[in-house]
């Protein structure tokens, strides 16, 4: 009876042990005797204890740091490089098997190998190129990784190029070169506005002249008006008379003050005055 016990407790014991559970996030190669038997699916599984190993493999979306490393540009300076590759293993069987056994341990081949790939393209460019060439240095990297890991069972999602820093002594002269350039263009701006404000106050100071000369010139229009008008009257009324006229100006200036002046009847003077005013004289009767 207890034999039964031992069976049925040992037969649990080796059950229970046998339960896998494989997460959505993982697929799993079962190995029975060390061969390949089955693809283990998310979900709950049982294998045969110690007969029987479960590999699980993550192919969720992962990344890998290339690690800074010095690299020899064109131009013969050192430059420190480091990217990042965000890669992921396809979740089929196939794929899964080529990651486990065809690459050993793919997530250190993957440095590796970005490792190198930077060194080959990097080392054709100058340091200048490398800087301002990121996006196609990050384009080609994805491009030659995906190329060298397509037997490998997974998918390089994308590379991104982290930082190219220059010996310390060549970075300090750039900063030095960027800072001149600033200051120069600093230095043009300021130039630029400062001729743009002149620009504008000798407009508004040509303005204010041609104001002033119109104003000049109208004025000298009216007086010229005046003057015509004044001649046309002087043409009229006092042709070969200039007694006649200088009498009419003391007799206008009298009037001015109020002043009482008497005309005699029969003078040019009475004839004058009444034609400007519009009346007729009255003639005496003989």
């Amino acid at each position: 009876m207890s034999l039964f016990y031992l069976i049925f407790i040992a037969g649990i014991v080796v059950f229970f042990s046998g339960i896998k559970i494989v997460r959505p996030t993982h697929r799993g190669l079962i190995e029975r005797l060390g061969k390949y038997n089955r693809f283990a699916q998310a979900g709950f599984h049982w294998i045969i204890p110690v007969i029987e190993r479960l590999y699980m493999i993550n192919v969720t979306e992962q990344m890998v740091d290339a690690e800074p490393q010095e690299i020899i540009t064109f131009d013969n300076l050192n430059a420190k490089v480091d990217a990042q590759v965000y890669f992921k293993v396809k979740p089929d069987e196939q794929s899964v098997q080529n990651t486990v056994y065809n690459v050993n341990n793919y997530q250190w081949q993957i440095v590796n190998l970005a490792r190198t790939t930077l060194r080959n393209i990097i080392g054709t460019l100058t340091l200048k190129s490398a800087n301002s060439e990121r996006g196609k240095i990050n384009d080609e990297l994805h491009k030659t990784m995906m190329s060298e890991t397509m037997h490998w069972g997974i998918e390089i999602v994308r590379t991104e190029l982290k930082e190219i820093d220059p010996p310390k002594d060549v970075q300090e002269t750039m900063n030095k070169v960027v800072k001149a350039e600033n200051e120069k263009i600093s230095a043009v701006d300021f130039a630029t506005a400062t001729e743009t404000v002149a620009d504008g106050a000798r407009r508004a100071e040509i303005k204010k002249a041609e104001g002033v000369k119109q104003a000049k010139i109208l004025e000298a229009e009216g007086e010229s008006e005046a003057i015509r008008l004044v001649n046309e009257a002087a043409e009229k009324y006092f042709v070969g008379n200039a007694q006649l006229l200088r009498r009419l100006q003391m007799a206008e200036r009298a009037l001015e003050s109020n002043a009482k002046i008497i005309v005699p009847s029969n003078t040019e003077l009475v004839n004058v005055i009444g034609d400007l005013a519009g009346v007729v004289p009255i003639k005496k009767s003989s």
